[in-house]
């Protein structure tokens, strides 16, 4: 009983330090606000114009990578991370990063299972995929499926999630 007591404190010290560590990490700049708005915003704005990104993947996997997640969210995930990590340290991840109002995930990690991120091909077609899929999920009324790592989230958490992703990737992405 002693050492459960122990183990269940040690988990608790660690999840704190890890939301501390995440808290403590600078976000990106905000392009936008953090809407479906002032998302569909910046991607208008990125339409027709020569970008580049300034490390990992083209602008156009980008677009296709952001574009899968807001599908997933209403067709499922491929691969869902274990339900004890969905149920704890996924949420706890996803509540500080919407405390602070910016995310920071690894920007060359594949969604586990997805596709790979070569369609479309041409960097105009993904970013009209992305756009699609933004408006697709604006209009979603039905059930959302988890996420596969934070579990659970409503239509407004999965848009700020969404937004927030986007953000997090664009951080990487200029105007050639």
């Amino acid at each position: 009983m002693r050492r459960r007591t122990v183990l269940k404190g040690a988990g608790l010290g660690i999840v704190a330090a890890l939301g501390a560590g995440f808290w403590a990490l600078p976000t990106s700049p905000r392009p936008a606000a953090i809407s479906l708005e002032g998302a569909r915003q910046v991607l208008d704005d990125l339409r027709g114009r020569a970008l580049a990104s300034i490390s990992g993947w083209s602008p156009g996997e980008v677009f296709n990578h952001c574009a899968q997640s807001i599908e997933y969210s209403m067709d499922g995930y491929p691969e869902l991370k274990p339900a004890w990590f969905r149920h704890s340290l996924g949420p706890a991840a996803f509540a500080v990063f919407s405390a602070r109002g910016g995310m920071r995930h690894p920007l060359n990690e594949a969604i586990p299972g997805a596709s790979p991120l070569t369609e479309p091909a041409s960097e105009a077609q993904a970013l009209q995929r992305l756009q699609a899929a933004f408006e697709r999920f604006a209009r979603h009324q039905g059930e959302l499926q988890p996420h596969f790592a934070y579990g659970e989230l409503d239509h407004a958490e999965y848009a700020e999630a969404h937004v927030m992703h986007l953000y997090n990737h664009l951080s990487l992405i200029r105007l050639a």
